[in-house]
């Protein structure tokens, strides 16, 4: 098979996403339009309602699952924890719920969705200027601040701002602006990490 017509090596492109570096043809594809992707999010955001009767959130999935690793060790010990009370007591296992199964589907569609766009490899996004233990600080950093958040604010971007501004909840609402403006504030202050 020539160079012009060989085809990316299938197990390669299945785990990576990207064709084999001997074809040039098949690069990634472009991204796709955010109003698009906006308008998807929302029609997906009603179909939660509509199917499940609740929103999309990411947090409370997390929760369940440091809760399961707690129980782990002792499951006495996790189901005495104020904190986590409200998952045990029941015969179905802490991670039985509907946000541990979206966030499992987060993941593969995130996935897919980069692999059809030729896009799934490993790689650090960062700019010119920051080296790669200073982009994991960062990241790590900013991670923790936005799950204490979600805690404090009982929910995170998706619950909060896609969820409960859907619904039109006051609080969610203005959780909307402190995020946007602080997320604005703060990429100022680390703008040259980027550029």
């Amino acid at each position: 098979m020539s160079k012009e017509t060989s085809a990316p090596l299938a197990v390669w492109f299945f785990l990576t996403g990207r064709p084999d570096a001997r074809d040039e043809a098949l690069a990634p594809k472009a991204f796709w339009s955010p109003y698009a992707a906006g308008v998807l999010l929302g029609i997906t955001l009603f179909l939660a309602f509509f199917v499940m009767g609740r929103g999309v959130g990411a947090s409370g999935s997390m929760n369940r699952m440091m809760a399961a690793i707690y129980a782990l060790f002792s499951e006495g010990f996790a189901a005495s924890l104020h904190y986590y009370q409200g998952y045990f007591g029941s015969s179905r296992s802490v991670l039985y719920n509907y946000a541990v199964f979206q966030i499992l589907g987060v993941f593969v569609g995130g996935y897919v969705s980069a692999a059809l766009g030729r896009r799934a490899h490993l790689t650090v996004e960062r700019g010119p200027r920051i080296d790669l233990r200073s982009r994991f600080a960062l990241a790590f950093t900013g991670g923790a601040i936005m799950a204490i958040g979600a805690r404090i604010a009982r929910g995170c971007t998706s619950g909060q701002v896609l969820t409960g501004s859907a619904n039109l909840a006051i609080g969610s609402l203005i959780m909307f602006v402190c995020f946007f403006a602080g997320a604005y504030a703060v990429a100022y202050v680390v703008r040259k990490q980027w550029i």
